[in-house]
C-alpha cells in the first residue's frame, strides 16, 4: 500500500525552504566595506522632548544633514573614505569606499523645530527634539 498525505496548497513550508538561506548574509561583504550599511538609532520620550542617538561611526559632521518636517525626522549622512598601504614605492593595497545612508521616521508629536538641538561626538548623533506645546482649540462664534 501506498501513504497518502493531504495537499495543502495554503501550506507555507514549501515556499519556507525555497527561500531559506536567501536572507543570510553573504560572505565575501564583511562590515568594513560598508561602515553606513544600517544606520542603528535610539529614540527616547519624556514629557516635554524626544531625544534620539543614531550611530555614525567615521562620518564627518560637515556631512551630516538633519531635517525636521512636522513629526516626521530625516537623517542623511554621505562618508569617503581613502586607505593607502605602501610598501616602498609600490602601492600593495587600496580600499575606498564611498557611500550615503539615510534614515527617516515619524514620531507622535510634532517636534519644535525652532528649539531643536543636535551634537556630533564620538560617532554618535544626539538629537534634542522638544514637542510643541498643544495648542487650544480655537472656539468660533456663530453669528
Amino acid at each position: 500500500m501506498s501513504n497518502l498525505s493531504r495537499f495543502d496548497p495554503f501550506s507555507i513550508e514549501p515556499v519556507s525552504e525555497m527561500f531559506q538561506g536567501l536572507f543570510r548574509p553573504l560572505r565575501g561583504i564583511s562590515n568594513e566595506d560598508a561602515p553606513l550599511a544600517q544606520m542603528k538609532i535610539d529614540v527616547t520620550e519624556n514629557d516635554t522632548a524626544y531625544q534620539v542617538k543614531a550611530e555614525l561611526p567615521g562620518v564627518e559632521k560637515k556631512d551630516i544633514d538633519v531635517k525636521i518636517d512636522g513629526n516626521v525626522v530625516s537623517i542623511h549622512a554621505k562618508v569617503e573614505r581613502n586607505k593607502e598601504q605602501k610598501e616602498g614605492e609600490r602601492v600593495i593595497r587600496r580600499e575606498r569606499y564611498s557611500g550615503a545612508v539615510s534614515r527617516s521616521f515619524s514620531l507622535a508629536s510634532d517636534i519644535d523645530e525652532a528649539s531643536a538641538s543636535a551634537q556630533y561626538q564620538d560617532g554618535v548623533l544626539s538629537l534634542t527634539l522638544p514637542k510643541k506645546t498643544a495648542s487650544e482649540q480655537k472656539r468660533l462664534q456663530i453669528n
